[in-house]
């Protein structure tokens, strides 16, 4: 029986943690990998080293798995009093805090491992996400721009992949640090307006609370400005047709999103829908860039 509840405790702490890093649901993986792989791509010519996208798919996974970790940690007292996170394991008392310190502990190191693959800058550099990561979970409460922060952390990454290649930064990575910024303005901003009512009671600021009636217009504004970075980078990065063309697509399809979200009445379940469709708006840009660097 000893052993029974043994096996019984240990796996509902692993699917504890596998919740707490929200391993089945990756969209904030794949919004975090994205502008990572621009950058990776462009840099590399269209063809980046198999250790290279290795290192930088497993390291997004970790990264954001731990940003998670600090977010929950950060918000287990607001979570438990919002619908949608009261179930998450540090609100509903399945994990203690030290425990999600010690798996917090455990996916940095793995990540700092994959980092140490890599040149003595982009080394460096890690330093500045990994306080990115730690920081933002703590701006929503002094700020009605926690989606700014955002976009820094998940958009550092196309600032480490450019330097494991080159070995130093140049105006394209930072014009997808920019555009990243803006994109996560525009998709989070539309994540929050699932929880306003709730974040307005509990006093979480955001993007989606501080437009208030003008948040599709801001959106929107978003959008555009995120593209302009874009439109700058095939400029700067020498990108021809095939990028500019999927660009405006993508671009359109942005536009779409808003619309559809403000049509809808800015439901939750519109705004969610609105926000998922941003994975599209990013592989589209990535498709775009990797055909353009292959077949011109």
């Amino acid at each position: 029986m000893n052993g029974l509840n043994h096996h019984t405790i240990t796996g509902s702490k692993l699917a504890a943690i596998a919740d707490l890093i929200r391993l089945q649901k990756q969209y904030g993986t794949a919004l975090l990998l994205l502008p990572t792989l621009w950058s990776l791509f462009i840099v590399s010519g269209g063809r980046p080293e198999p250790q290279h996208l290795v290192i930088f798919i497993l390291g997004s996974f970790l990264m954001r798995s731990a940003g998670c970790v600090v977010n929950d940690i950060a918000d287990r007292r607001f979570d438990s009093q919002v619908a949608r996170t009261r179930t998450r394991p540090l609100a509903d008392g399945r994990l203690t805090v030290g425990e999600a310190v010690v798996v917090f502990t455990v996916l940095s190191l793995l990540a700092f491992g994959l980092v140490l693959m890599l040149n003595a800058f982009t080394i460096a550099l890690s330093v500045v996400a990994l306080l990115l990561a730690s920081v933002y979970p703590l701006v929503k409460r002094v700020s009605f721009f926690p989606q700014v922060f955002l976009g820094m952390a998940f958009g550092w990454g196309a600032v480490m992949a450019w330097a494991s290649v080159e070995g130093t930064v140049d105006v394209a990575p930072l014009l997808i640090f920019m555009a990243n910024i803006m994109w996560s303005v525009a998709y989070d901003t539309m994540y929050a307006l699932m929880d306003v009512e709730d974040d307005r009671r509990v006093g979480v600021k955001s993007t989606a609370i501080f437009f208030g009636r003008s948040v599709h217009l801001a959106v929107a504004v978003a959008y555009l400005v995120m593209f302009g970075f874009l439109y700058a980078l095939g400029y700067t990065a020498g990108l021809g047709i095939i990028y500019h063309a999927g660009t405006t697509v993508a671009l359109l399809f942005s536009l779409f999103i808003v619309w559809r979200v403000r049509k809808k009445g800015g439901s939750p379940e519109a705004a969610f829908r609105g926000f998922l469709d941003n994975l599209w708006v990013g592989a589209l840009i990535l498709l775009s860039i990797v055909a353009d660097l292959n077949l011109l």
